[in-house]
């Protein structure tokens, strides 16, 4: 049997708003895995759905960048080790202009876009550059580019701590801005039902008939009872059926009428990074050692 140790008990904890002791029983009963334990303390009816961000760790910043004309854009998120960089001046010009380069030459992965030019220099030899001036390691993790007929809009919250790009068939800037808005604020799965991932939609309607099982309910009606609870999970996960974030009278669908979200892109700052946990303070006094 796995150990069970307290900081996988806080991990469980905060993804799951589940109690101590609950935890710690999920943890044994699943061998220490985190997800099966997070299954498990759902299935009992004593947690709500897992946080599916995973930790956030790195730092760094989310940038987009979208043409004059809202017909190419991009979003990157480019990483450091200290927030302290994360604000610095040399840092966040670095960044707005690997964002720009990734829009102007579509790289068709990092590799291509370490390799392509800004001026005279490779975008590689650039981040190494910075990285022996600002003295931390400094990479470029993931990016997007849409190229659209249609209209793209970006949003970038808390000075770069989540980033939001999405395409639409048309409509206003306005618009746009409060659905970049809604998918910062309530990060949706899909745009609509048809495009739920169908394995993210079968694991979830077992999760809700061992729920179902668990409440005690006969057997015959609890498929009848997951096809409920189903449709509140698409109001969850679907954009346009999520409530709107500023006015729950309605719902995205409603601010959108004849216009498509034809694609978005959400990337949170550190999501499935964890950073190696440290105490500055036993760091100073070794230092000054």
């Amino acid at each position: 049997m796995a150990t069970v140790t307290a900081a996988m008990v806080k991990e469980l904890r905060e993804r799951t708003g589940a109690g101590m002791m609950d935890c710690k029983k999920a943890l044994a009963e699943t061998a220490g895995d985190m997800s099966k334990a997070a299954d498990y303390l759902r299935e009992k009816g004593i947690a709500k759905a897992a946080k599916k961000s995973g930790r956030i760790a790195a730092e760094g910043a989310v940038a987009a960048y979208v043409s004059a004309d809202g017909k190419i854009g991009a979003m990157a998120e480019i990483n450091c080790e200290t927030d302290f960089t994360a604000n610095n001046e040399n840092f966040r010009a670095l960044v707005k202009e690997i964002t720009e380069q990734i829009a102007k030459v579509n790289p068709a992965d990092i590799d291509a876009l370490n390799e392509s030019k800004i001026g005279k220099k490779k975008v590689a030899d650039l981040v190494t550059e910075a990285t022996a001036t600002i003295g931390e390691k400094i990479s470029v993790r993931r990016f997007i580019r849409y190229e659209t007929k249609g209209k793209l809009i970006s949003y970038i919250h808390m000075g770069g701590k989540i980033g939001v790009l999405v395409e639409m068939s048309g409509g206003t800037d306005e618009v746009g801005k409060d659905v970049a808005l809604q998918i910062a604020a309530m990060n949706p799965l899909a745009i609509d039902r048809a495009r739920v991932d169908a394995a993210e939609l079968e694991h979830e309607k077992e999760i809700l008939r061992k729920q179902a099982l668990e409440e005690g309910k006969p057997e015959k009606i609890v498929e009848r009872m997951v096809e409920g609870r189903i449709k509140k999970f698409y109001k969850e996960v679907c954009l346009v059926e999520q409530e709107f974030v500023k006015d729950n009278e309605k719902v995205v669908q409603d601010i959108l009428g004849e216009v498509k979200v034809l694609n978005f892109a959400r990337f949170q700052l550190g999501e499935g990074i964890e950073k190696k946990q440290s105490d500055f303070a036993a760091e100073v006094a070794a230092q000054l050692k």
